[in-house]
């Protein structure tokens, strides 16, 4: 289920607010003239240093537990009851719970310890699979509570992991760092799923599934592992628990205009992101042939987030998300003529050419903007918060209008024309955040 927190370390020097204080400044010039931030000097193109690569490798574990056993959990729960509406459900479960984690957990990232958030989230995550081993066949039973567990554990784990991120990049490395987590994600997206379709296919059923979610346990396990080697940020400030509502009051402003390109984004990631991989298998069947899509089209999209993290320097980010939101829209059309595998895979690997124009610039202006000054950066947690709050009320209004939708009918037509109207969200996005940036 998803798409997409960070800290700053301490420093033996004079007061802890001091300290802070200071490197705050140092974020905010760094952010005005082009550099990165998190107290260094940062140049345009500088390699990402040691903390930023840690970063990566736990985020590429987390994609890959997730990747291993994503899919299938919505798989899992459609074999036991054949029934859509259970699944928008289970998924609009997790949105809300996962909202709230972010809200309620600012407090804890922006006033306490920042890294035991994300390792909470990674915990929180292996609970997850624990609880999945228990119930067994009798999980769809268990949905909503299974759904508020994952939606903590994303929460907890993102909130934490795009703070950091913050903390640890800046506007001259945003794109490359963005680049490689897109690169790490799909390398876990392209592998871990068909690994998991092989064994379940070559296994007793039961059996394949409960293998996959112990391996995706114990990949979670080893990312809290790795979790401890990245340094304890500095915390300071007070928690702002309504600045959201603050801000997106406010006309005028790039944030309320960032807020609404946000909510849209959501709107196609709620449904897309869980419904794609689901189509797979109800059209084909095979848990192996869900693992064939998901290898190919995430291979697509491995080589396409290492080009555009190389080359999508900021000066082509509009033209660049322009053609991304049209190709994006476009690539739903063949499923007016017929839903197979074969149109699937076609809007599989088209998504993954055209994602990484659209969704890269996507993140990094959002964390340009909470840089450009110093006030900003103080208020990096409240505003991390808003990114996410703003991104689960699209979804949530996604995979609301899905579960009207498939409550209502079951046909075919009215499925195409759904996929089709939440598809072409982005094009609102574009549009709102093309205002933004050039604010």
């Amino acid at each position: 289920m998803h798409t997409g927190s960070k800290q700053f370390p301490h420093h033996g020097v004079r007061t802890r607010h001091e300290a802070e204080s200071k490197q705050q400044q140092g974020i905010a010039m760094e952010s005005r003239s082009g550099q990165a931030g998190a107290g260094k000097d940062r140049k345009k193109g500088e390699p990402l240093d040691g903390q930023s690569r840690l970063l990566l490798a736990v985020n590429g574990l987390f994609a890959a537990g997730n990747a291993l056993s994503g899919t299938f959990v919505n798989v899992y729960l459609w074999k036991a009851k054949h029934d859509f509406t259970l699944i928008g459900w289970f998924t609009l479960v997790h949105y809300v719970a996962m909202a709230l984690t972010f809200w309620v957990a600012g407090k804890w990232v922006k006033e306490h310890n920042k890294m035991n958030c994300l390792r909470a989230g990674v915990a929180v995550s292996a609970l997850f699979y624990i609880l999945v081993l228990w119930f067994g066949v009798r999980t769809a039973d268990f949905f909503v509570l299974l759904a508020v567990v994952q939606g903590m554990a994303a929460g907890f784990f993102w909130l934490a992991f795009n703070v950091v991120y913050f903390e640890v990049t800046g506007p001259g490395n945003r794109d490359r760092f963005n680049g490689w987590a897109g690169l790490l994600g799909s390398g876990a997206g392209m592998v871990a799923p068909w690994i998991s379709g092989f064994l379940i296919v070559r296994m007793e059923a039961q059996t394949g599934y409960r293998l996959i979610f112990t391996i995706s346990l114990i990949v979670f396990l080893i990312g809290a592992a790795v979790s401890f080697f990245l340094k304890k940020r500095k915390t300071s400030g007070s928690y702002e628990w309504m600045l959201t509502w603050t801000c997106l009051r406010q006309e005028d402003t790039a944030w309320r205009k960032v807020g609404l390109a946000l909510m849209a984004q959501g709107v196609r990631e709620g449904v897309f992101g869980f419904m794609i991989g689901l189509l797979v298998y109800v059209h084909t069947g095979s848990e192996m042939k869900l693992g064939n899509f998901a290898l190919i089209s995430s291979a697509v999209a491995l080589v396409c987030f290492m080009l555009a993290g190389r080359f999508l320097k900021p000066r082509y980010r509009p033209k660049a998300m322009l053609i991304g939101v049209v190709m994006l829209v476009a690539i739903i059309l063949p499923f007016f003529w017929k839903v197979t595998f074969v149109t699937l895979l076609i809007f599989g690997i088209g998504a993954a050419i055209f994602y990484p124009l659209y969704g890269i610039p996507m993140t990094t202006i959002v964390f340009d903007l909470i840089g450009q000054d110093e006030e900003s950066v103080k208020r990096r947690e409240e505003y991390i918060v808003m990114r996410e709050l703003a991104l689960n009320a699209g979804r949530l209004l996604g995979t609301a209008i899905f579960i009207l939708v498939v409550s209502l009918t079951s046909s075919p037509a009215a499925m195409n024309v759904l996929l089709l109207g939440l598809g072409s969200s982005p094009l609102i996005a574009y549009y709102f955040m093309r205002k933004a940036h050039a604010a």
